[in-house]
């Protein structure tokens, strides 16, 4: 298919690899997660069902992505290993961490139910992710302990302050009486004053949660003669350990050292700065117009499972649509979008101090967002329709230095829209009539717009006739314009998010949208 004079807008797209022999570990976390455990009601100090639901989800993550060799999480976090050879995604890190984090969504929410089957899931669930490079095998091994001494420190804090807080003291009380009081304090004040031995509450919430992958043989199908044939798999499993960093915990696992490496020596502490330092920065430059393109991740393989109209499925469409509605309202500092087919490109203010800029956080936090909507929003648009797997997304973010690089980027995905839908119009009603998808294709190559449009004709098909969405994608922005019968945006209609289906490329769109822009 041809290319457009906006193809140049790529070239401001930059390489984020984590390069060998770097391991990966992707570590997500809830986003304001102590406003969602209020909402739904979660016991305190530890819900058991809710940590249940996280390693559930850190299960089927691991089963997805057989990369990941070793997970660990406690509370709302989790922390991927993968193994030290792996090329997922070219290792790139906006793409590693938002699949990662846009499964484990879909996952939450497709899960909730089973956990909570009496409690409504009250609004979308999101994660933050981070990309964190070990260059060795002993800043590996300085991170887990790192995070699991973060379990302990914060879990003894908060099994005294719920226990005060239930005793009659006020949070502010609680807090004072355990400033500055040390690990034995709490020891002693859960024994004295509550009759609790902290070391026999369920080493779940002491220790977190580690999911091993370990290999087993599963009859895969049987014989003729009914005789079982095995096959060996390797399914994940959860342990509980008291130190994950430690060498006869880690070396005790052939594939941890086989895809992982060995721990040669046991560590006492660790700086917190010294492991931050291995994170992948990546802080946006400022004063650029920031855009992150969200796109599906095997939606061709998706649409097929759920039977997606072909070539546009205008529920489908109508679900993305109202998935970015979503994004916007929860994100202010969204002030545009637009999407076609599966996926959407998000622009932030030009000044927005967004996850203070950080792309990974940034990128991951809407990707996640986006995802559990998508998924709690199904039964809406396809209501006879079950969910078969969970869906998942993938993003990045971009800066645009000025004003008309954005312009041309979002003509670009504009212009992108009209020549696959175009394509894709004539490909399948060429399959229709009975041609291969092989034959379809080598009947297109080479064809123009003309072309295309004379061969639609021949189905009784005018392009330009067809429903505007499908031919030139959604916008949705906070605005108070409306669109007329020929799909221009004029008049007023009040101030909301709007989706529109406008002609971006032209410049009268373009007078309107510095308003729009600006929020």
């Amino acid at each position: 298919m041809a290319n457009s004079k906006y193809e140049y807008v790529k070239s401001y797209e930059v390489d984020d690899e984590v390069f060998l022999p770097n391991l990966i570990i992707v570590r997500i976390d809830g986003c304001d997660f102590q406003r969602f455990s209020q909402v739904h009601e979660f016991q305190k100090p530890n819900d058991e069902e809710a940590l249940n639901l996280m390693n559930s989800c850190a299960i089927s993550v691991s089963e997805a992505f057989p990369d990941i060799v070793f997970s660990y999480g406690f509370s709302d976090e989790y922390s991927f290993v993968f193994k030290k050879t792996s090329k997922f995604y070219q290792r790139r890190a906006s793409k590693v961490g938002t699949i990662i984090a846009s499964f484990f969504s879909s996952v939450y929410v497709m899960k909730w139910r089973q956990f909570f089957p009496h409690k409504e899931l009250m609004y979308p669930p999101s994660f933050h992710a981070r990309v964190i490079r070990c260059a060795s095998e002993e800043v590996l091994q300085s991170y887990l302990f790192w995070r699991q001494n973060n379990c302990h420190t914060n879990n003894l804090h908060n099994t005294c302050l719920w226990e005060l807080i239930k005793s009659g003291k006020t949070e502010s009380e609680a807090l004072g009486l355990l400033k500055d009081s040390s690990k034995e304090e709490k020891n002693d004040l859960l024994f004295r004053k509550c009759n609790i031995n902290y070391q026999k509450l369920h080493p779940m919430f002491r220790q977190g949660s580690c999911i091993l992958k370990t290999e087993v043989f599963e009859v895969v199908k049987h014989n003729d003669n009914g005789s079982p044939v095995r096959r060996l798999r390797r399914k994940s499993s959860i342990v509980h350990s008291k130190n994950t960093a430690d060498r006869r915990f880690w070396n005790k696992h052939a594939h941890l050292q086989k895809e992982l490496g060995s721990f040669t020596k046991d560590i006492g502490k660790v700086e917190p700065d010294y492991i931050r330092s291995f994170q992948f920065e990546d802080k946006l430059i400022p004063s650029t117009w920031v855009v992150v393109r969200i796109d599906g991740c095997h939606f061709h393989r998706f649409s097929e499972a759920h039977e997606f109209v072909k070539p546009n499925d205008e529920q489908a469409i109508n679900l993305m649509n109202t998935c970015a509605v979503a994004v916007l309202k929860e994100f202010h500092d969204l002030v545009f979008s637009y999407g076609v087919s599966d996926e959407y490109s998000f622009v932030l203010k030009k000044d927005s101090q967004f996850c203070q800029r950080q792309a990974s956080e940034m990128v991951s936090v809407l990707v996640s967002f986006f995802t559990s909507m998508y998924v709690m929003k199904w039964k809406d648009f396809f209501p006879r329709k079950e969910l078969k797997y969970p869906p998942c997304f993938d993003g990045r973010a971009v800066c645009y230095p000025s004003y008309e690089i954005l312009r041309d980027y979002l003509s670009w995905r504009q212009v992108d829209c009209h020549i696959n839908n175009q394509y894709n119009t004539c490909f399948w009603e060429l399959v229709k009539s009975g041609k291969t998808k092989t034959e379809a294709q080598n009947a297109l190559k080479g064809t123009q717009t003309g072309d295309k449009e004379k061969l639609l004709r021949q189905f009784g098909i005018e392009y330009n006739e067809l429903p505007v969405m499908f031919r030139r994608g959604s916008s949705a922005f906070w605005g108070t314009t409306r669109i007329d019968k020929n799909g221009e945006c004029n008049g007023n209609s009040g101030k909301r998010v709007v989706v529109q289906h406008c002609n971006i490329i032209e410049p009268s769109f373009w007078d309107a949208l510095p308003t729009i822009l600006s929020g």
